[in-house]
């Protein structure tokens, strides 16, 4: 049975290098892709998520389990991703690179789809990283960690360390400006709920 976060954990923190590796290997792909969808580029997102476990491992010692292992790394990320992004003074450019699904580097792939399916959900795919690069960045937080990473409102309040309801806010507000862009692009949009 593999361990848990909380486990490999305890077990890094006493020095357990094949541990970190453990929660580097099972949180790659998902900081890799919170990274991708914050800053839209292949190779910043790479070094971000390196960036991300490196500061990881130094902090460790440090970290006390009040979050989940996986917040802190959010936040970690989130925090590298607003520099990279001050200190380049861009905007991200929400495109996927060519031959890469983003969907599937997040782990969420599927197995038995058409050919008309897959180009319909890699229209779809492109059409929201549009609408999405147009959002406010703290609208853009919120809908990814929410949407995306699956995280509670609360956890979400947590790692962009503001009042939940300004999280809710942003995530109303995001959605609605999305939908609508989606809608006038023609596109059906698993946001349209």
């Amino acid at each position: 049975m593999p361990s848990t976060d909380e486990e490999l954990v305890a077990r890094s923190q006493g020095g357990d290098l094949d541990s970190f590796n453990q929660l580097v290997l099972r949180w790659e792909r998902p900081i890799y892709a919170l990274a991708y969808r914050v800053i839209g580029r292949e190779e910043e997102a790479r070094d971000v998520a390196q960036e991300t476990f490196l500061r990881a491992f130094r902090a460790l010692k440090g970290f006390k389990g009040q979050a989940k292992f996986s917040s802190w790394l959010y936040r970690i990320t989130l925090n590298l991703c607003r520099d990279w992004m001050r200190r380049e003074r861009r905007t991200p450019v929400a495109q996927a690179p060519e031959g890469v699904d983003i969907i599937e580097l997040a782990g969420e792939s599927t197995s038995s789809e058409s050919i008309e399916d897959l180009v319909s959900r890699h229209e779809l795919g492109r059409a929201v990283a549009r609408a999405m690069s147009q959002l406010p960045e703290e609208q853009r937080a919120a809908i990814i960690l929410k949407e995306y990473h699956g995280l509670t409102f609360q956890e979400i309040a947590d790692q962009l360390d503001c009042p939940l309801s300004t999280v809710k806010t942003r995530l109303y507000q995001g959605l609605t400006v999305l939908r609508k862009q989606l809608r006038e692009a023609g596109v059906a949009s698993t946001f349209d709920k």
